[in-house]
Protein backbone atom coordinates (compact mmCIF):
# COMPACT_ATOMS: atom_id res chain seq x y z
CA UNK A 1 0.00 0.00 0.00
CA UNK A 2 1.48 3.84 -0.74
CA UNK A 3 2.63 5.36 2.33
CA UNK A 4 -0.03 8.52 3.00
CA UNK A 5 2.23 11.77 1.97
CA UNK A 6 2.22 13.61 5.36
CA UNK A 7 0.00 16.93 5.55
CA UNK A 8 2.64 20.27 5.44
CA UNK A 9 -0.26 22.99 5.97
CA UNK A 10 -3.75 23.05 7.21
CA UNK A 11 -6.09 26.06 6.83
CA UNK A 12 -8.52 26.26 9.35
CA UNK A 13 -11.64 28.75 9.03
CA UNK A 14 -14.92 28.86 10.69
CA UNK A 15 -17.44 30.16 8.28
CA UNK A 16 -20.74 31.99 8.78
CA UNK A 17 -23.01 34.08 6.45
CA UNK A 18 -20.14 33.61 3.64
CA UNK A 19 -21.90 31.91 0.65
CA UNK A 20 -21.11 34.78 -1.67
CA UNK A 21 -17.25 34.16 -0.91
CA UNK A 22 -16.60 30.41 -0.28
CA UNK A 23 -15.77 30.01 -4.05
CA UNK A 24 -13.70 32.67 -4.22
CA UNK A 25 -11.31 31.68 -0.85
CA UNK A 26 -11.12 28.65 -1.23
CA UNK A 27 -9.69 29.67 -5.41
CA UNK A 28 -7.36 32.13 -3.62
CA UNK A 29 -6.02 29.41 -0.84
CA UNK A 30 -5.00 27.27 -3.20
CA UNK A 31 -3.19 29.52 -5.42
CA UNK A 32 -1.43 30.61 -2.16
CA UNK A 33 -0.96 27.30 -0.65
CA UNK A 34 0.53 25.68 -4.10
CA UNK A 35 3.65 27.89 -3.83
CA UNK A 36 4.76 26.59 -0.58
CA UNK A 37 3.65 23.00 -1.45
CA UNK A 38 0.99 20.60 -2.82
CA UNK A 39 0.08 18.86 0.83
CA UNK A 40 -1.81 21.02 2.30
CA UNK A 41 -5.43 20.69 3.43
CA UNK A 42 -8.51 23.31 3.69
CA UNK A 43 -11.35 22.79 6.69
CA UNK A 44 -13.61 24.98 6.27
CA UNK A 45 -16.26 24.75 9.39
CA UNK A 46 -20.03 25.75 9.27
CA UNK A 47 -21.03 27.50 12.33
CA UNK A 48 -24.63 26.44 11.27
CA UNK A 49 -24.73 29.35 9.22
CA UNK A 50 -28.67 30.56 8.02
CA UNK A 51 -27.48 31.31 4.80
CA UNK A 52 -25.90 28.89 1.91
CA UNK A 53 -22.69 28.62 3.10
CA UNK A 54 -22.97 25.28 3.53
CA UNK A 55 -24.15 23.83 0.17
CA UNK A 56 -21.08 26.66 -1.21
CA UNK A 57 -18.31 24.57 1.30
CA UNK A 58 -20.17 21.33 -0.32
CA UNK A 59 -19.76 22.24 -4.00
CA UNK A 60 -15.84 22.97 -3.22
CA UNK A 61 -15.31 19.69 -1.38
CA UNK A 62 -16.58 18.27 -4.73
CA UNK A 63 -14.21 19.97 -6.89
CA UNK A 64 -10.98 20.42 -4.49
CA UNK A 65 -10.16 16.82 -2.46
CA UNK A 66 -8.23 18.77 -0.56
CA UNK A 67 -10.55 20.63 0.97
CA UNK A 68 -12.67 19.32 3.85
CA UNK A 69 -15.81 20.50 5.01
CA UNK A 70 -17.16 20.36 8.57
CA UNK A 71 -20.69 21.53 10.18
CA UNK A 72 -21.70 21.75 13.66
CA UNK A 73 -25.14 21.30 14.65
CA UNK A 74 -26.11 25.26 16.03
CA UNK A 75 -23.96 27.97 16.21
CA UNK A 76 -21.11 27.90 18.91
CA UNK A 77 -19.79 30.82 17.77
CA UNK A 78 -16.52 31.88 15.91
CA UNK A 79 -13.85 30.42 18.69
CA UNK A 80 -15.20 26.94 19.15
CA UNK A 81 -15.83 26.69 15.38
CA UNK A 82 -12.27 27.40 15.19
CA UNK A 83 -11.54 24.80 17.71
CA UNK A 84 -13.84 22.09 15.58
CA UNK A 85 -10.95 22.59 12.72
CA UNK A 86 -8.31 22.51 15.32
CA UNK A 87 -8.90 19.18 16.82
CA UNK A 88 -9.11 17.76 12.87
CA UNK A 89 -6.07 19.10 11.20
CA UNK A 90 -3.28 17.33 9.95
CA UNK A 91 -0.67 19.54 9.32
CA UNK A 92 2.76 20.51 10.83
CA UNK A 93 2.20 23.88 10.42
CA UNK A 94 -1.33 25.52 10.69
CA UNK A 95 -3.01 28.84 9.41
CA UNK A 96 -5.84 29.94 11.52
CA UNK A 97 -7.83 32.79 9.46
CA UNK A 98 -11.28 34.34 9.12
CA UNK A 99 -13.36 33.57 5.98
CA UNK A 100 -14.32 36.93 4.90
CA UNK A 101 -11.23 37.68 2.99
CA UNK A 102 -10.57 40.27 5.10
CA UNK A 103 -7.49 38.31 5.74
CA UNK A 104 -5.94 37.93 2.44
CA UNK A 105 -4.72 34.47 1.62
CA UNK A 106 -2.22 35.81 -0.19
CA UNK A 107 0.05 36.56 3.09
CA UNK A 108 0.30 32.74 3.86
CA UNK A 109 3.73 32.39 2.29
CA UNK A 110 5.07 35.25 3.54
CA UNK A 111 4.09 34.27 7.25
CA UNK A 112 5.46 30.54 6.58
CA UNK A 113 8.96 32.17 5.49
CA UNK A 114 8.55 34.09 8.73
CA UNK A 115 8.09 31.30 10.96
CA UNK A 116 10.88 29.19 9.54
CA UNK A 117 13.36 32.16 10.96
CA UNK A 118 12.87 30.17 14.08
CA UNK A 119 9.68 31.19 15.32
CA UNK A 120 7.07 28.42 16.71
CA UNK A 121 3.99 30.82 15.33
CA UNK A 122 4.40 34.22 13.45
CA UNK A 123 0.92 36.55 14.05
CA UNK A 124 -0.45 38.57 11.10
CA UNK A 125 -0.73 42.39 12.41
CA UNK A 126 -2.95 44.39 10.14
CA UNK A 127 -1.25 47.39 9.13
CA UNK A 128 -4.41 49.25 8.25
CA UNK A 129 -7.80 48.52 8.87
CA UNK A 130 -10.58 48.31 6.87
CA UNK A 131 -13.09 48.24 9.28
CA UNK A 132 -15.84 51.18 10.16
CA UNK A 133 -14.61 53.68 12.92
CA UNK A 134 -17.05 52.16 15.73
CA UNK A 135 -15.21 48.97 15.17
CA UNK A 136 -11.80 50.59 15.54
CA UNK A 137 -12.91 52.17 18.59
CA UNK A 138 -14.36 49.11 20.05
CA UNK A 139 -11.06 47.17 19.55
CA UNK A 140 -8.83 49.85 21.07
CA UNK A 141 -11.49 49.99 24.27
CA UNK A 142 -11.66 46.20 24.35
CA UNK A 143 -7.79 45.22 24.14
CA UNK A 144 -7.11 48.24 26.19
CA UNK A 145 -9.61 47.47 29.33
CA UNK A 146 -8.11 43.75 28.45
CA UNK A 147 -4.73 44.16 29.11
CA UNK A 148 -5.21 46.18 32.13
CA UNK A 149 -7.36 43.16 34.00
CA UNK A 150 -5.23 40.80 32.81
CA UNK A 151 -2.00 42.40 32.84
CA UNK A 152 -1.03 41.09 30.00
CA UNK A 153 -0.17 43.34 26.87
CA UNK A 154 -3.08 42.82 23.95
CA UNK A 155 -2.25 44.03 20.38
CA UNK A 156 -5.70 45.46 18.47
CA UNK A 157 -3.45 45.24 15.15
CA UNK A 158 -3.27 40.74 16.04
CA UNK A 159 -6.59 38.58 15.74
CA UNK A 160 -6.85 34.67 14.54
CA UNK A 161 -4.72 35.12 11.78
CA UNK A 162 -1.83 33.63 12.15
CA UNK A 163 0.29 30.44 10.99
CA UNK A 164 1.25 28.05 14.49
CA UNK A 165 3.53 25.11 14.47
CA UNK A 166 1.36 21.60 15.52
CA UNK A 167 3.01 21.87 19.05
CA UNK A 168 1.30 24.85 19.78
CA UNK A 169 -1.81 24.33 18.57
CA UNK A 170 -1.56 20.86 20.86
CA UNK A 171 -0.97 23.00 23.85
CA UNK A 172 -3.86 25.35 23.04
CA UNK A 173 -5.77 22.04 22.44
CA UNK A 174 -5.29 20.75 25.58
CA UNK A 175 -7.35 23.80 27.25
CA UNK A 176 -10.90 22.48 26.99
CA UNK A 177 -12.72 24.97 28.98
CA UNK A 178 -16.18 26.29 27.71
CA UNK A 179 -15.10 29.99 27.29
CA UNK A 180 -12.93 30.09 24.59
CA UNK A 181 -10.71 33.13 22.57
CA UNK A 182 -8.30 31.76 20.62
CA UNK A 183 -5.89 34.83 20.83
CA UNK A 184 -5.69 35.23 24.43
CA UNK A 185 -5.03 31.34 24.63
CA UNK A 186 -2.65 31.20 21.74
CA UNK A 187 -0.65 34.29 24.21
CA UNK A 188 -1.04 31.89 27.36
CA UNK A 189 0.93 29.04 26.03
CA UNK A 190 3.92 31.07 24.51
CA UNK A 191 6.63 29.78 22.50
CA UNK A 192 8.65 31.56 20.54
CA UNK A 193 6.13 33.95 18.84
CA UNK A 194 7.16 36.66 15.73
CA UNK A 195 5.17 39.36 13.97
CA UNK A 196 4.31 40.33 10.53
CA UNK A 197 3.05 43.04 9.28
CA UNK A 198 0.10 42.32 6.86
CA UNK A 199 -2.59 44.52 4.74
CA UNK A 200 -6.12 44.40 5.80
CA UNK A 201 -8.24 44.02 2.94
CA UNK A 202 -12.03 45.32 2.82
CA UNK A 203 -14.61 42.97 2.84
CA UNK A 204 -15.86 42.04 -0.58
CA UNK A 205 -19.22 41.10 0.47
CA UNK A 206 -21.87 40.95 3.67
CA UNK A 207 -21.43 42.86 7.02
CA UNK A 208 -19.79 41.61 10.20
CA UNK A 209 -21.80 39.13 11.93
CA UNK A 210 -20.62 40.80 15.25
CA UNK A 211 -22.78 43.61 16.80
CA UNK A 212 -22.10 45.64 19.34
CA UNK A 213 -24.68 43.01 21.48
CA UNK A 214 -21.99 39.86 20.60
CA UNK A 215 -18.87 41.80 21.03
CA UNK A 216 -19.85 43.28 24.67
CA UNK A 217 -20.89 39.33 25.50
CA UNK A 218 -17.53 37.85 23.87
CA UNK A 219 -15.44 40.96 26.37
CA UNK A 220 -17.23 40.01 29.36
CA UNK A 221 -16.88 36.39 28.70
CA UNK A 222 -13.13 36.79 28.18
CA UNK A 223 -12.69 39.17 30.98
CA UNK A 224 -14.56 36.28 33.46
CA UNK A 225 -12.41 33.20 31.95
CA UNK A 226 -8.90 34.99 31.36
CA UNK A 227 -8.84 37.05 34.92
CA UNK A 228 -9.30 37.64 38.41
CA UNK A 229 -8.17 40.95 38.39
CA UNK A 230 -11.86 42.48 39.22
CA UNK A 231 -11.66 40.49 42.42
CA UNK A 232 -8.43 42.25 43.00
CA UNK A 233 -9.98 45.59 42.69
CA UNK A 234 -12.95 44.74 44.46
CA UNK A 235 -10.53 44.14 47.82
CA UNK A 236 -8.83 47.18 47.11
CA UNK A 237 -11.84 49.63 46.78
CA UNK A 238 -12.93 47.75 49.77
CA UNK A 239 -9.87 48.07 52.11
CA UNK A 240 -9.66 51.32 50.82
CA UNK A 241 -13.97 52.45 51.80
CA UNK A 242 -12.73 51.24 55.41
CA UNK A 243 -9.68 53.44 55.59
CA UNK A 244 -11.59 56.27 54.65
CA UNK A 245 -14.00 55.33 57.64
CA UNK A 246 -11.21 55.76 60.29
CA UNK A 247 -10.10 59.28 58.44
CA UNK A 248 -14.07 60.15 58.42
CA UNK A 249 -14.45 59.17 62.28
CA UNK A 250 -12.78 62.17 63.70
CA UNK A 251 -13.53 64.56 61.41
CA UNK A 252 -17.22 63.82 62.63
CA UNK A 253 -16.63 63.39 65.99
CA UNK A 254 -15.17 66.85 65.94
CA UNK A 255 -18.22 68.21 63.99
CA UNK A 256 -20.06 66.68 67.03
CA UNK A 257 -18.56 67.87 69.61
CA UNK A 258 -17.96 71.24 68.12
CA UNK A 259 -22.30 71.40 68.29
CA UNK A 260 -22.31 71.38 64.02
CA UNK A 261 -24.47 67.83 64.29
CA UNK A 262 -27.37 68.01 66.22
CA UNK A 263 -29.52 64.89 64.52
CA UNK A 264 -29.13 62.21 66.95
CA UNK A 265 -27.98 59.18 66.15
CA UNK A 266 -26.53 60.97 62.63
CA UNK A 267 -23.00 60.33 63.79
CA UNK A 268 -22.92 56.68 64.36
CA UNK A 269 -24.91 55.96 61.90
CA UNK A 270 -22.44 57.17 58.88
CA UNK A 271 -19.37 56.21 60.84
CA UNK A 272 -21.09 52.22 60.96
CA UNK A 273 -22.36 52.61 57.10
CA UNK A 274 -18.62 53.47 56.13
CA UNK A 275 -16.77 51.31 58.29
CA UNK A 276 -19.08 47.96 57.88
CA UNK A 277 -19.71 48.69 53.74
CA UNK A 278 -15.70 48.93 53.19
CA UNK A 279 -15.68 45.67 55.62
CA UNK A 280 -18.25 43.60 53.73
CA UNK A 281 -16.79 45.08 50.15
CA UNK A 282 -13.74 43.47 51.40
CA UNK A 283 -15.12 40.34 52.80
CA UNK A 284 -16.37 39.64 49.71
CA UNK A 285 -13.79 40.36 47.66
CA UNK A 286 -12.11 37.55 49.12
CA UNK A 287 -14.76 35.16 48.76
CA UNK A 288 -14.24 36.26 45.71
CA UNK A 289 -10.43 35.45 45.50
CA UNK A 290 -11.15 31.87 46.57
CA UNK A 291 -13.98 30.99 44.24
CA UNK A 292 -11.57 32.80 41.59
CA UNK A 293 -8.99 30.09 42.39
CA UNK A 294 -11.51 27.15 42.06
CA UNK A 295 -12.59 28.68 39.01
CA UNK A 296 -9.40 28.09 37.60
CA UNK A 297 -8.71 24.79 39.06
CA UNK A 298 -11.74 23.51 37.43
CA UNK A 299 -10.78 24.63 34.20
CA UNK A 300 -8.22 21.49 34.64
CA UNK A 301 -5.52 23.74 31.92
CA UNK A 302 -2.64 22.06 32.29
CA UNK A 303 0.24 22.90 34.45
CA UNK A 304 2.72 23.63 32.35
CA UNK A 305 4.02 23.36 28.82
CA UNK A 306 7.71 22.24 27.42
CA UNK A 307 8.88 23.73 24.84
CA UNK A 308 12.46 22.49 24.29
CA UNK A 309 14.93 20.78 26.71
CA UNK A 310 16.62 17.30 27.40
CA UNK A 311 14.63 16.98 30.40
CA UNK A 312 11.39 15.99 28.00
CA UNK A 313 9.73 12.58 29.77
CA UNK A 314 10.05 9.78 27.81
CA UNK A 315 6.67 9.33 25.50
CA UNK A 316 6.30 13.56 26.07
CA UNK A 317 5.66 15.29 22.94
CA UNK A 318 7.17 18.43 22.85
CA UNK A 319 4.69 21.49 23.56
CA UNK A 320 2.79 19.18 24.96
CA UNK A 321 1.97 18.19 28.93
CA UNK A 322 0.60 15.91 31.40
CA UNK A 323 -1.90 17.02 34.29
CA UNK A 324 -0.68 14.34 36.39
CA UNK A 325 3.42 14.67 35.54
CA UNK A 326 3.35 18.36 36.20
CA UNK A 327 1.27 17.69 39.47
CA UNK A 328 4.54 15.75 40.56
CA UNK A 329 7.39 18.08 39.91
Amino acid sequence: MPTAVPVLLSVVSPVYRADEVVAELVQRLVAALELISPSFEIILVDDRSPDNSWARIQEQTAREPRVKGVRLSRNFGQHRAITAGLDRCQGEWIVVMDCDLQDRPEEIPALFAQAHRGFDLVLAQRTTRQDTWGQKLFSRLFYRVLSYLTDTPQDPAVANFGIYHRRVIAAVLSMRESIRYFPTMVRWVGFRTGYLPVAHAARPAGRTSYLLRQRLQLGLDVLLAYSDKPLRLTVQAGLLLSGGAFLFVPTTLLRYWLGQIDQPGYTSLIISIWFFAGLLLSVLGMVGLYIGKTFEQVKDRPLYIVDDGRDDLPGQEKGTSTKETGAKL
